[in-house]
């Protein structure tokens, strides 16, 4: 995913910055580190990762608590946190979603960041009357 997603930004003129965390719990708290400090401002975190369901509920609640912070993040700082961090059945999964040339989410989440950069430099600063 790592690969596609720096192919795509890359490929767009944006210049890529890549942060590597020992886990997917850890990421959350990269992402907000990097959305409250960042100078000059970033445009976008992609954030990529893997969780491989096991036999207890453990992958469960990393997912759903990784979800929670980011969407959590990205609403603080008003800043697209394109979330990538699959919770997968099995290592073949992973395979078609993360390796393939054809549909891979490293892709998906580079132009979904690209998109929403543009949506949010689209938008007023002041606040909106209606």
């Amino acid at each position: 995913m790592l690969r596609a997603a720096k192919t795509t930004l890359t490929r767009a003129g944006v210049k890529v910055l890549v942060v590597r965390v020992p886990g997917a719990y850890e990421i959350p708290v990269v992402a907000a580190k990097l959305a409250r400090g960042s100078s000059p401002r970033l445009d976008g975190i992609i954030c990529l990762g893997v969780i491989l369901r096991g036999a207890t509920t453990h992958a469960q609640h990393i997912g759903e608590a990784v979800s929670n912070a980011l969407a959590q993040i990205q609403i603080m700082h008003e800043m697209p946190v394109v979330h990538e961090v699959l919770l997968l059945e099995s290592e073949q999964q992973a395979r078609e979603r993360c390796l393939s040339r054809t549909h891979n989410r490293g892709t998906e989440a580079a132009q979904t960041a690209l998109e929403m950069a543009k949506v949010m430099a689209s938008l007023p600063d002041a606040d909106i009357p209606f």
